[in-house]
């Protein structure tokens, strides 16, 4: 069996990390355009880069934790993991800029929008973990100029690693999509391409969502509570 489990801001909401965007349209009480756009890294970097200063001080802070719905997909990659079937798979994608997932136990992980606790070089291209904060003026480990920027996918900008995504959206038998709002595209999307290729589809979230309808199956409630036991059911039987 391969399952591929895409998951959201959501997900993170119950461990204490604000969702993406709230409902008034801010993230961390700031216009999203003001500090995940390429025009605001060029207008504004100051405030750019304090902004995820901030969050990464706030993630990394020992006050955010990983909750029961991140260590349940730990135990079910675990799972999968320890049958003995090669046909077996389990990949995590995550939207999220966090380190819940990793700090949870698990390790098959896709940041699709980067990673807080890591930088990308514009003058070499590496990337690397930065756990501190860094400003525009920070030299690169790896070239010494100064040409650090947040390892954040903006606004405009391509989603990582969207070849391997593709690959296992096709060959997926089980997609389930976690405290997603179906409004960033092309993560919004991917329910589709997945039925299409074959997949049964499965959503958790607190309400329903834009794509709710593509889903073969919704299931309401936190998903500290719902993951778990839809991972139980399914450990339990048998497959």
């Amino acid at each position: 069996m391969k399952i591929v489990i895409l998951t959201g801001a959501g997900i993170s909401a119950e461990s204490g990390l604000h969702t993406f965007r709230a409902d008034n349209g801010l993230w961390e009480n700031h216009k999203v355009e003001d500090v995940c756009t390429p025009r605001a890294l060029e207008k504004n970097p100051t405030l750019v880069y304090e902004f995820y200063n901030n969050l990464r001080r706030k993630l990394n802070s020992g006050d955010i934790h990983p909750n029961p719905a991140h260590k349940e997909l730990a135990r079910l990659e675990d799972h999968i993991n320890g049958l003995d079937d090669d046909n077996n798979e389990f990949t995590l994608i995550t939207q999220n800029v966090d380190n819940l997932h990793e700090r949870g136990g698990s390790k098959a992980i896709i940041h699709m929008h980067g990673s807080l606790n890591s930088y990308r070089c514009t003058a070499c291209n590496s990337v690397g973990e930065y756990m501190e904060d860094f400003t525009q003026d920070t030299s690169c480990p790896h070239c010494s100029e100064s040409a650090l920027r947040p390892n954040i996918v903006f606004f405009e900008e391509m989603p990582l690693m969207m070849d391997v995504i593709d690959d296992k959206l096709r060959s997926c038998d089980i997609f389930c999509s976690i405290g997603t709002s179906g409004n960033v595209y092309p993560a919004s999307g991917f329910v589709r391409f997945a039925k299409e290729y074959g997949a049964k589809t499965i959503e958790f979230n607190l309400n329903n969502t834009l794509v709710s309808d593509f889903f073969d199956e919704t299931i309401i409630g936190e998903s500290s509570k719902t993951v778990k036991k839809w991972v139980d059911d399914y450990i339990q039987g048998g497959s």
